[in-house]
Formats: C-alpha cells, structure tokens, sequence
C-alpha cells in the first residue's frame, strides 16, 4: 500500500519500485515503528483527534502487532509493502478499519523514520555497550591469568623493551573502554525526539512533544523541525564510534595473528576459533583474528558511505536519507559479530610462557637498562646512549647478549660500568625500576589491573 498514491494517475514503473523501497532492509524497524506509533497515537489523543477508545482499539491493534513481529520478525519483509510505515499501517487498518486511517494525522514518514532510526540506533548501542563489556572483561581475564608473564614489547615491529603481558592486555582494555565511552557520548546526542516535526515544518496539530518525547524514552523533543527530519549526524557519529571500535579489533588480531605464528610461537588459538587448510593437512589458521582484521575496512567503508550521503544535501528531507539504513544496520552486525568472537578467542588462548619470555630476553631489549645505569654512574643520557649502542654492537659481533658479555668487554666501551651492572641487565630488575603510574612495572600493573577491575563493575551495562 503506497502512502501517497492521491495525486498520481499511474502507478511506479517496476523498475523504479525496486530502487525506491525499502522494506527489505528498513523492515527491521518494525519493532521502532510501532513503538512510535503507539507515542503518536497518544499524542494526537491528548490534542483530540483520537477518542480515548479509539486510542484503546489502536493500543490494542498495535500491541497484537508487536506481538507478531517479536514472534517474526522476518515477517513485515514478506509484505510486499513500500517500507516498513506502509506494512505497520497496512496491518493496522486490516485490524481496525478506517480507524487506522486516522494514526498518521499531523505526522510526516519523515519524522516518522527518522524517530523510528534513533530508537534503533539507540537499543543497538546498548546491544554493543554489553558487547564491549564482555570483551573487556576477557582482556582483564587474561591478563589476571598471566599476570607474572613477560613479553617483548615492539616498536616498529622490532623488539624493543620487555613488558608484562598483562600490560598489554590493559593497553586494548583502555581503547575498549574509550569505545564503549565513545558509543555512550553518542547515545546521549541521539536521544532527542524528532516526532512532531512533520515533514519539515512541523506539525499543525497541538500535540504535547514533551509528553510525547518522555513517553518515547527520549531526553527531549528536538528544537527545530527542518534539522530534525534531515538530520542524520548521530547516524554518522554512531558509525564513527564502531569505525573506530573496528580499528581496534584490528590491531588487536594484528597482534594475536603475529604471536601465533610459527615465527612468533607466543599463544596459540583454540580449535574453535581456528581454521585448516584444504591443501596443507598441518595448517592451523588464525581465521577468528583474521575476520576481526578483515571487518574493519568494511565498516570503516560504512562510515564513508554515510558521510559521502550526507555531504551534499540541502535541507531538509531528500530520499537520498534512505540510503543512511543499510550501512549502519551493517556496521552494527559486522562489529557484533567481531565483538562476541573475542571472548572466545582470549577465554581460550594459550600462552607459551617460554617463548614469551625468550624472547623478552632476546634483541638486546635491555640496552635501554644499560644505559640507565651508566646515567647513575653520573654519565650523561647522550654519553650514556652512545655507549650503550656500541655495546650493543660488541654483543653483536661476539654473539652474546649484554649480560653475556665479560666486565672487561663492557668497560672497553662503557668504562664507568661496576660489577653490580649485570644485576641492572636481568628482565626482573628493568620492571621493577618502571613503577611509575601507567608502567609496566608489576606493582604498577598489578594497581592498574586493581582500577580496570573496580571501572569494569561499575560501568557493566543494565540490561
């Protein structure tokens, strides 16, 4: 059933049809829809368009409606409607008549949609708040179980000073901490209600927005109504907020794929989340990590499309808005997909603790602790740096790390080096000198993981 068939005399051509509707994609508002409905048909109620028992017979039709589509939700797409307004109301006058008829007084699908995407858009960022919690919790999970574990820490892919594993894990627990803060801000921005503001004028009907807004769950009703039905900000805010949460799955499969490897050797993946080859019989890919690395171009592509949409529109409602549904509804369930695999991933991984710490050894990685010492011995930083590299360098040609190296073969090089040097080189004694506020030293660590731990309960979501 089209909504606006009066002032035409043929109907759409097939082909147009097919790239003007919507329902199959913008069907899964159906539940947003006739939440909204039900707030309209209070608010045209109180304004006295609707009698209290044509109100009840509305309620009544449109809770039969819920009802059938959290049963199905499948089944609005199977209508053969236009969009997802046309089935609700559709549906609506099938059950109540030419009552039904009466619903869309003084209201726009403009507002209408743009009311029912915010109410999505806001029930999704909760899905993805309880999402991002359970991911943080398995980063702290793992990071409480190898608490005592030393890894090479990397910059530029080179082995640069030994960090405690647990370290790491707190570093992504800080950017999904900062995304689910990110996915909070923009919840808060979204939550105004365009209802009442018609096609772009307003509405010609004396409504209370307020009343509708609260009734909604809405902090308030919007300010101006030609924003209000073009605005598509909180769309592109929301895709940014998973752009970047993608961006941090990412790095972390980056990371976990290169420790699996062959080269690497520090963790290996559980079966389940791990995949063969169909050729090589002794291959076990880290697929899972892959797909957390792959998803991101593809939402960060989301993000694109509905800036690319938005950035030349005049105001104030173009159908070009249409195509603000399919990126976001994408995003969202690629970015859930990735976010429920990652606890499968960490719950399950194993760390080979030998190799971790073989390789916190290896690379020279306490050049840095020499040249610290050098500087307590009154050398300056410069001088210090300097002499540190050439024993770098001595360690190199000799084959053997600093600590291998004799006190004579330093001091040719370092001369103000004591035999108290080599206690300065070992890993244990490089932590314990980084327990400043954000080191990896394990009494800073073990007071971080403390505080991760006191935010984690305290930021689970409800629900």
């Amino acid at each position: 059933m089209a909504l606006w068939g009066g002032r035409f005399e043929t109907g759409p051509d097939s082909l147009f049809r097919e790239l003007n509707d919507s329902l199959r994609f913008d069907h899964r508002l159906a539940e947003q829809d006739i939440r909204g409905s039900v707030g309209w048909a209070r608010a045209i109620a109180g304004a006295g368009v609707l009698s209290p028992d044509e109100l009840a017979r509305v309620e009544a039709a449109l809770a039969e409606l819920a009802a059938l589509v959290k049963a199905d939700p499948g089944l609005p797409a199977r209508g053969g409607d236009e969009d997802i307004h046309s089935w609700v109301e559709r549906e609506l006058i099938s059950r109540v008549g030419d009552l039904g008829k009466k619903l869309h007084t003084g209201r726009s699908r403009n507002d209408q949609v743009a009311t029912d995407l915010r109410l999505w858009t806001r029930d999704a960022i909760g899905e993805r708040a309880r999402e991002l919690w359970e991911c943080r919790r398995s980063l702290l999970g793992l990071a409480e179980r190898e608490a005592g574990t030393v890894v090479s820490g990397y910059t530029h892919l080179q082995r640069a000073q030994p960090v405690l594993l647990a370290h790491w894990c707190l570093a992504y627990g800080e950017m999904l901490e900062r995304d689910q803060g990110r996915f909070a801000d923009a919840s808060q921005r979204l939550n105004i209600c365009p209802l009442g503001s018609g096609a772009l004028a307003g509405t010609a009907y004396p409504v209370d927005r307020d009343a509708l807004a609260r009734g909604l769950g809405f902090a308030g009703p919007s300010r101006n109504s030609l924003d209000a039905v073009s605005d598509r900000d909180f769309v592109a805010e929301v895709l940014g907020a998973c752009a970047i949460t993608a961006v941090h799955l990412s790095r972390l499969g980056e990371d976990l794929i290169l420790w699996g490897s062959q080269e690497f050797g520090f963790v290996e993946f559980d079966d389940a989340v791990s995949s063969g080859s169909s050729l090589m019989p002794q291959k076990k890919n880290p697929d899972a990590a892959e797909l957390l690395r792959g998803k991101c171009g593809r939402i960060v592509g989301s993000l694109v499309a509905i800036l690319t949409t938005l950035k030349g529109l005049p105001l104030a409602y173009n159908k070009d808005l249409q195509e603000d549904k399919e990126p976001l509804f994408d995003a969202m369930d690629h970015l859930s997909m990735c976010l429920r695999v990652v606890p499968r991933i960490l719950d399950t991984l194993k760390v080979r603790r030998g190799a971790c710490l073989e390789a916190a050894q290896g690379g020279y990685s306490n050049a840095t602790d020499l040249a610290d010492y050098l500087v307590g011995r009154g050398v300056p930083f410069r001088e210090a740096h300097e002499q540190a590299g050439r024993a770098v360098r001595l360690g190199l040609s000799a084959g053997l790390p600093l600590e291998g190296l004799s006190i004579e073969q330093l001091r040719s090089v370092a001369p103000m080096v004591q035999a108290d040097v080599f206690e300065r080189l070992a890993i244990s004694a490089g932590m314990a000198k980084r327990e400043v506020p954000g080191g990896t030293g394990p009494h800073a660590v073990a007071s971080a993981l403390h505080a991760a731990r006191t935010r984690l309960d305290a930021s689970r979501p409800v629900g």
